[in-house]
């Protein structure tokens, strides 16, 4: 049996010599010493590596399953020319079946194969001559750098990194401008209390500051690049019957500083945004279309990557960033969260109370499709990402009871909606209905009690019937005993003149 042994130097093919059993359980102890090791198996060729990029490929094809150039030929002119036919014993199986394929040789990987590389690789030094440590540790550091920058330089997650960290800068930095923009309200408010009413945007807020200075300077200074007419005439107003406080020249020049750094980190929010934006659009176009660019940068953001985003299923994709509200909800069993981070899409948020949940099951639907075509796309297609846009506005118009949802309403197709309601034409006026005294309701007649009263006259029938026939049998009776009576008053008569 061969051994294909990768090194940092090159490929080494080492011979197993008779006699040696492939046993598991005893292998570390056939590679103790140099002498064992050399009693173990003997090195029959060597490849060597001509600079570091020939070891890159090399290493970068074994990572990835495959054999480099300088390795097929290496095999093919120790093995398939020589003819020889032992099976070779490599560290890794799918390098092993490409090997196989491509040339047909016989390949073997098991635990003891993994305890015999073990072996060699701590005598290495030992069974390669000409290899000192030094050069080994030397060359197995540059090569791990190599692979490192090559694995960063084309990683596929490299750019979803870049937009993970822009919308967290985005969101720590509207934290950070909304504190320091109502620390410049309260604390200029003590001195121009009125202008905090009457200017709503911080950033306007804070030029007026910054350019004003004391309120009593407001009359001699120009504001109109920053207000608008009407408001700049107010502020001048409320300047001149302020019941702020004074304040000092440090005071000015501290509150100053402060607005200063509010209009500094306002513009970079702004630049932030539009390199999001631009990013997002190159990366990740159809889940823009579908969410926009910052909803879509946060839900890259909470699972990690686009690509783990696209492996998602569309149940969990609604519910992202609700995770706490969902496990209370399972913990206390009570109804679990219709939507987390799509909430702040616009189609969510333009739908009415009763349609957000639907409209969020079916934007996360789509959504996912969107991740996973820009995740796994070989080119961009922005056109897909507008076509499942007009199916969810269709959707959207339909649930809010306007446009159905037919096939003509996008070009993908789809089932036709529901019939247009029609209301049936009104019943004549019932008269019966302005009267306010109670009517007991009429009980309808059911199958039972006609038969249960055709059952009391087939009884009364018989009942009269019966009794006819009785009174019939008596007067029949009444009569003979009255001819027996006669009889009976005559004998006696005849009896009492005799």
């Amino acid at each position: 049996m061969l051994v294909l042994f990768e090194t940092a130097a090159g490929y080494a093919l080492f011979k197993v010599k008779k006699g040696v059993k492939l046993d598991e359980q005893d292998m570390h102890a056939q590679f103790a010493t140099p002498e064992l090791a050399q009693n173990a198996v003997k090195l029959q060729n060597f490849f060597k590596f001509e600079d570091t990029t020939e070891a890159l490929a090399s290493i970068t094809a074994a990572t990835e399953g495959k054999i480099s150039k300088g390795l097929k030929k290496f095999l093919k002119t120790s093995i398939v020319d020589k003819d020889i036919q032992d099976e070779i014993a490599v560290s890794d199986a799918k390098v092993g079946a490409v090997i196989k394929s491509k040339l047909d040789i016989a390949c073997v990987h098991n635990s003891s194969v993994a305890e015999m590389m073990r072996g060699i690789r701590s005598q290495i030094e030992n069974l390669v001559t000409g290899l000192r440590s030094e050069d080994l540790s030397a060359m197995q550091l540059g090569l791990a750098h190599s692979l490192s920058r090559y694995k960063l330089k084309f990683s596929p997650d490299k750019v979803d990194t870049m937009i993970v960290q822009a919308i967290s800068l985005l969101d720590d930095l509207d934290k950070e401008l909304n504190t320091y923009a109502m620390r410049v309200r309260e604390w200029y408010g003590w001195h121009f209390p009125e202008m905090g009413k009457l200017i709503s945007d911080n950033l306007a807020y804070a030029r007026v500051v910054q350019k004003m200075g004391f309120r009593t300077s407001c009359a001699e200074s120009n504001l109109t690049d920053i207000l608008p007419e009407e408001i700049e005439a107010d502020v001048k107003e409320a300047a001149e019957i302020s019941m702020g406080t004074e304040i000092s020249d440090a005071d000015l020049m501290n509150i100053q500083h402060l607005a200063e750094q509010v209009i500094s980190i306002t513009e970079y929010r702004t630049q932030l945004f539009d390199y999001l934006k631009n990013r997002m659009n190159a990366i990740a176009p159809n889940l823009t279309v579908m969410v926009g660019e910052l909803v879509g940068a946060r839900l890259i953001a909470h699972s990690g990557s686009l690509l783990n985003l696209a492996k998602h299923p569309a149940s969990t994709v609604q519910i992202l960033g609700a995770e706490k509200a969902l496990f209370r909800a399972l913990k206390t069993k009570h109804a679990t969260p219709k939507y987390g981070l799509l909430y702040h899409a616009s189609l969510v948020g333009q739908s009415q109370p009763k349609n957000k949940g639907k409209m969020s099951r079916v934007l996360a639907a789509k959504a996912v499709l969107m991740a996973r075509f820009d995740a796994f796309a070989e080119e961009p297609n922005i056109e897909v990402g507008m076509e499942y846009r007009a199916k969810v506005d269709a959707r959207h118009r339909q649930l809010e009871g306007g446009e159905a949802l037919t096939k003509l309403s996008f070009s993908g197709g789809g089932k036709p909606g529901p019939a247009k309601f029609e209301p049936k034409s009104p019943k004549g006026y019932n008269p019966e209905g302005d009267s306010t005294l109670a009517v007991e309701p009429v009980k309808k007649k059911s199958k039972k009690d006609g038969e249960a009263k055709k059952s009391k006259k087939d009884k009364k029938r018989k009942a009269d019937a019966d009794g006819d026939d009785e009174d019939d049998s008596g007067e029949k009776k009444k009569s003979k005993k009255d001819k027996k009576e006669k009889k009976s008053k005559k004998s006696k008569k005849e009896k009492s003149s005799d």
